[in-house]
């Protein structure tokens, strides 16, 4: 059996743009003694961000947030079988080693991504936690040798049961690109990486809750408990 690669894709994670770092809604809370004020938040700084292109995708650390802490927290994580990247609007991609804890509290969360932002690599101990990796997604993708992408989208044919996404799980690899943003569509250089989307609800789910989903239909498949 091979392990499930999943690449967050597109995630609202980035530092405050200078062009409104002057903003009075930026000013308000920011700080450089604190790393989480640096993050770009769209539950306090929506009013600066309105100029912005794509706002409608950025400043949503939350998302990340939750899709972490549900997939390094799951059964196949633990039994280390996940691999698990995450990929910004602006093109970095980061991976997580599966030890990684990541913090329940938010605030906490938005100060070690700020300071990932800033340094490129969370360590501990001297083991590297979160890494980031000097490439496109397409070069990462391609050292994943043989390997199914599948692309989760509520435009994708809807399929029902584990099996219909995941047919030969404990003999193939596969990559599942999920999005992390609360709006929109993937970015052209993502949908790119593949033809095969795939749809696992009639109804638009949340990130999270299509990373808890893939993630449990994969469990199923490989009979990890």
């Amino acid at each position: 059996m091979t392990p499930l690669t999943i690449i967050l894709a597109d995630c609202g994670l980035e530092l405050i743009p200078k062009q409104i770092r002057k903003h009075s809604a930026v000013q308000r809370n920011l700080s450089s003694k604190n790393y989480s004020s640096q993050l770009l938040d769209n539950a306090l700084h929506h009013s600066a961000m309105k100029d912005l292109k794509d706002s409608e995708k950025r400043g949503r650390p939350d998302i990340l947030h939750v899709c972490l802490l549900y997939a390094l927290g799951s059964p196949l994580n633990k039994s280390g079988n996940l691999n698990l990247f995450g990929h910004t609007l602006n093109d970095k991609i980061f991976k997580f080693n599966p030890e990684l804890r990541i913090a329940r509290n938010f605030n906490r969360f938005k100060g070690l991504m700020a300071k990932l932002l800033i340094d490129g690599e969370i360590t501990a101990n001297g083991t590297s936690l979160i890494t980031q990796i000097d490439t496109s997604v397409k070069n990462l993708i391609e050292r994943l040798n043989k390997s199914e992408i599948i692309l989760f989208s509520s435009k994708g044919k809807l399929v029902k049961t584990p099996k219909e996404v995941f047919p030969d799980a404990k003999s193939q690899n596969y990559i599942a690109i999920i999005g992390g943003f609360q709006k929109g569509g993937f970015s052209e250089e993502i949908l790119s990486l593949s033809d095969n989307l795939i749809s696992i609800s009639k109804h638009p789910l949340d990130a999270w809750n299509v990373v808890g989903k893939v993630i449990t239909y994969f469990e199923i498949e490989v009979d990890i408990t």
